[in-house]
């Protein structure tokens, strides 16, 4: 096992902000301390957007394979030799096409470890779509990928963390999706997560009703009384900590998260618009529940100010940190569970 954690990083949308953020990241050398980034991708791709940002100073190292990657250097494996043609701010099969085989590429290393860890850049989820790739976003093709029976999407940030238990699916679909063995499923893993990646001993987890007021002791759907309090009760039944179901308003408007170390919402913006609110450019988007460890920023692909240096690299970096967080929590994880004594010790420790 190395010392430092090698990072892989897929660029995204080549007409977006990813190489932005990669590149501003990179550039902080406190960064290069703690992993040794490989990015997946194209120094020619690289180079335009440094030279359209006006960043001096900043190369990356080119290696044809993973094993070669340099330690304290950016480091760079060109996934294609074509030019490609950029077109800042606009959404087309190019950024697509090539933001597919960087992830492709990435994945391949990640699957046959070469790489510890991914951090995802963002997509367009329309123009990325082909023949090999169908799916709503990079957790589906993850967990696609990796043959993982059901995934997570795990927001995450210092203050908050919060899971859902549909993700990229249409709002007129949700109700059909929730049922009690989705959300048993869910909250498994988000407290299999919360044990392995993140050292929370004893989850708390608060579990948000599909209805307004959480249905209303059932004034306003069913969907409480039916699925969700009797998934809760076998998750308790199971040793996980569920507690629930709330009214998502005024759950997040009297700041009761605070008191759980997760939330799991029924669905993507009911989950995702107060996390996004609470953790604004600080948010980190994990895949929980695969056996690999994938991070990305917690917003899209900004065309809108692509190439005009107006890019945060903030949530970027808390994705990278984590990333790297978690593999070492997960390597202390396979060490310790192998010696009882060690973990008692560790988690009195930590206590």
């Amino acid at each position: 096992m190395h010392d430092k954690i090698k990072v892989g990083i897929s660029i995204g949308d080549v007409n977006g902000i990813g190489l932005e953020l990669i590149i501003k990241s990179l550039a902080n050398n406190r960064v290069l301390e703690y992993c040794i980034p490989i990015v997946y991708g194209h120094t020619k791709v690289a180079s335009f957007h440094r030279k359209t940002l006006g960043i001096q100073g900043f190369t990356f190292q080119v290696i044809n394979q993973a094993s070669q990657a340099q330690d304290k250097l950016p480091n760079m494996i060109n996934c294609w030799d074509e030019d490609v043609k950029i077109d800042l701010g606009v959404a087309n099969e190019t950024g697509g096409k090539y933001a597919l085989k960087s992830l492709e590429r990435a994945v391949d290393d990640l699957l046959a470890g070469q790489i510890d860890a991914l951090i995802t850049a963002p997509i367009s989820k329309h123009t990325i779509q082909s023949d090999a790739f169908q799916f709503v976003g990079h957790t589906e093709y993850l967990q696609a990928r990796t043959n993982a029976s059901d995934s997570l999407m795990f927001l995450l940030a210092e203050d908050i963390r919060v899971g859902v238990v549909t993700g990229h699916i249409p709002v007129r679909d949700i109700a059909k999706k929730i049922t009690k063995e989705q959300i048993l499923s869910k909250l498994s893993l988000m407290n299999t997560s919360l044990k392995t990646d993140f050292w929370v001993q004893k989850p708390k987890i608060a579990v948000l009703g599909l209805n307004p007021h959480a249905g209303d002791d059932g004034l306003i759907g069913d969907e409480e009384q039916k699925i969700i309090i009797p998934a809760l009760a076998e998750a308790n039944n199971n040793r996980i900590l569920a507690f629930g179901p709330y009214s998502a308003d005024g759950f997040f408007a009297n700041h009761s998260y605070q008191k759980f170390d997760a939330v799991l919402a029924m669905y993507h913006d009911q989950g995702l618009i107060p996390f996004k609110q609470i953790a604004f450019h600080q948010g980190v988007n994990f895949t929980a529940g695969l056996p690999i460890v994938r991070t990305s920023p917690d917003h899209g692909t900004g065309f809108d100010i692509a190439g005009k240096n107006q890019a945060s690299e903030s949530s970027f970096l808390e994705a990278l940190f984590m990333a790297i967080n978690i593999v070492k929590h997960r390597m202390e994880n396979e060490i310790l569970t192998s010696n009882p004594l060690k973990m008692s010790k560790l988690s009195k420790d930590r206590d």
